[in-house]
């Protein structure tokens, strides 16, 4: 049996993350001969009040009840990264130490950021909500963030991407303890999509302009109001009337893409807006949005969202009429 210890933080965090780990892993226990799972809802006091006080969470008991557990789940957590670490420093060492002995850590969504403060992700890859990545990137350079998966898992420590991808993270840790059979069977119970690998194409490309480079903000600018055209790199760095080197060196810091990528993000993203409305052929919105080859936008595209623009177009016109 699976000692799992689902960690009730100090401060705000999700309760669905709380609710529904606790649901899937319940199901599994009663859907199997004999109880695979013996889940713990784990904190540093007797009971948490969240948002704004609404909720108040009991917990089974305190860490320091917990000499050694199998797995340790951390929620998403919200607030500034820095006061979330003062308000759980004494979760802190437990951590560490149940890692150390062994246990795998899983964190959801933003939750990742407690993992990346403490250090324990240094050299490691992770998963985060698509939202967050900038941010996480400039907090945690020395942590390979995988922004466009749904799951991440390197060196026993697992981590998700955005909001219900969570879901995800628990059929994939249900899989690695149960098997594959027990997985997918909670996942037909709950409706989860198996299938789902990226969260790329629900991610907004935001611009990535919380930088202060005034010649990088007037390059971002001149390509999204320009991206219909053809832009080269040294014609982009003739319009800012700066060196292609220094230039080049310049935008990948303040932007963490080249200025290829960036461009070629900026006409997904536009793609993506004109495919969800679903009145042009994908054909149309090719030719709108600079490309001119078919194979090279398909491929370009797929890349960007782990979609054919075909799919993404069936399945987010489909949505759409849904809503």
């Amino acid at each position: 049996m699976k000692h799992i210890s689902l960690i009730v933080p100090n401060g705000e965090f999700s309760i669905t993350n709380l609710d529904l780990t606790r649901q899937l892993f319940a199901w599994v226990n009663d859907n199997s001969p004999a109880p695979l799972f013996d889940l713990k809802i784990v904190g540093l006091s007797k009971e948490a009040h969240v948002v704004g006080g609404l909720y108040t969470i009991k917990t089974d008991c305190h860490i320091k009840d917990i000499d050694r557990t199998d797995v340790v789940i951390i929620p998403a957590m919200f607030g500034d990264p820095r006061e979330l670490m003062e308000q759980n420093i004494d979760l802190v060492p437990w951590v560490e130490k149940q890692y150390q002995n062994g246990a795998d850590l899983v964190s959801m969504c933003v939750g990742s950021f407690f993992l990346g403060a403490m250090g324990i992700l240094n050299g490691k890859k992770c998963s985060t909500h698509w939202g967050a990545a900038e941010d996480f990137r400039k907090l945690f350079p020395d942590v390979t963030l995988e922004d466009e998966r749904i799951v991440s898992e390197s060196h026993r420590i697992f981590t998700s991407g955005g909001a219900l991808a969570f879901t995800n993270l628990l059929i994939y840790l249900i899989e690695r303890y149960a098997g594959r059979e027990v997985a997918i069977a909670a996942a037909k119970a709950y409706m989860i999509d198996v299938d789902r690998t990226s969260q790329s194409p629900f991610a907004m490309f935001s611009g990535q302009k919380s930088h202060e480079d005034g010649e990088v903000l007037k390059a971002q600018e001149y390509i999204e109001t320009h991206f219909k055209e053809k832009i080269s790199v040294k014609s982009l760095c003739e319009e800012i009337g700066i060196g292609r080197r220094t230039f080049e060196r310049r935008f990948k810091n303040s932007t963490t893409n080249t200025i290829f990528e960036y461009i070629q993000r900026v006409r997904i993203e536009a793609a993506k807006t004109e495919l969800e409305k679903g009145i042009k052929t994908v054909s149309q919105i090719m030719f709108e949005v600079g490309y001119s080859d078919t194979k090279a936008f398909r491929e370009i595209f797929k890349r960007t969202t782990g979609m054919t623009p075909v799919a993404y177009k069936e399945k987010y016109t489909r949505m759409e009429m849904v809503a």
